[in-house]
């Protein structure tokens, strides 16, 4: 029987993971994709104390070595079900079942999606929601990138450098990005953008080709591009959980100051749970404080 399961292998669960070892305890940590969450895919971490620029691949890949060298089992598997049985809890995945004394769900949160015709037939073939995994296949050629928060920013301006031109486009008429960024933004010369408008259809057979956008008149208009990166937010991974802990309206896990759940011996910690701020700082803090609650319960049982 494993201490600790910890479910997600983002900031926060590999975190988790760090300081559950670092107290001699037995620990599991199972992810259903690869490390890392979504930090994995920003080109440049700017604002995580004491180092200035690193890429959140070999942030990621870093926390993930400490966390292995440490001695925490880390295996990749969804995680289906989850039982709170009298004396301990029963993870489910879908390959094996876990016994465990405690856990701390960091799932983290998906990508949203436009909801639009063809989106997901698309998806690879002209539409993505990673600039940094897919830019380079779209060197010197046109693409558009909606959404108005720092990630799409982020996208816009890697893009910059990758392809022709990028079109940005804005469902109102300010960004919600940090003021920095979006000043850098209308700097890039190859960069236009468009506020007030959505995007109603998606053209292409076998690739994308063609987008159409609709202004607050109504009024639509084509942008021959070839690809469409995606960047208008993301959702919590916590559906498999909503009979378990208590979520909020919009799917996220509530819990105290300290991440415990309204479950005995489930913790929440990360972009998954009720909070103001989701940062890279705040979902390592959620991680330390988790796993030092979850050590606090397994030692009075």
């Amino acid at each position: 029987m494993y201490d600790i399961i910890i479910v997600g292998a983002g900031p926060a669960g590999l975190t988790a993971s760090i300081y559950a070892r670092r107290s001699n305890k037995k620990v599991l940590v199972l992810e259903a994709n690869t490390y890392g969450g979504q930090i994995i895919n920003t080109l440049d971490i700017e604002n995580y104390p004491v180092e200035m620029h690193i890429s959140g691949f070999d942030f990621a890949t870093k926390l993930y070595n400490q966390a292995k060298e440490l001695g925490s089992e880390i295996k990749f598997e969804r995680v289906n079900e989850i039982k709170n049985l009298d004396n301990h809890k029963e993870v489910i995945t879908t390959k094996n079942t876990y016994e465990c004394k405690s856990v701390i769900l960091a799932t983290g949160s998906l990508n949203k999606h436009l909801g639009i015709d063809r989106e997901k037939e698309l998806t690879g073939k002209g539409i993505s929601y990673c600039a940094t995994c897919d830019g380079a296949f779209y060197k010197h050629k046109d693409v558009a990138v909606v959404g108005g928060g720092n990630v799409a920013v982020e996208d816009a301006l890697y893009l910059s450098d990758i392809v022709n031109k990028v079109y940005i486009i804005l469902r109102n008429d300010t960004f919600k990005a940090e003021e920095s960024s979006v000043n850098d933004l209308k700097k890039k010369d190859n960069i236009e953008i468009i506020y007030n408008s959505s995007i109603v259809k998606l053209i292409g057979e076998s690739k994308l080709e063609k987008i159409v956008i609709k202004d607050k008149n109504e009024k639509e208009k084509e942008l021959d591009v070839s690809g469409l990166f995606i960047a208008i937010g993301r959702t919590p991974e916590n559906e498999n959980f909503k009979n378990l802990v208590n979520l909020d309206e919009y799917g996220y896990i509530i819990t105290n100051e300290n991440c415990h759940t309204n479950v005995e011996g489930i913790f929440a910690s990360g972009d998954n749970r009720v909070k103001e701020l989701r940062q890279l700082v705040t979902a390592t803090s959620d991680g330390a404080i988790a796993a030092t609650e979850a050590i606090k319960y397994v030692n009075k049982i």
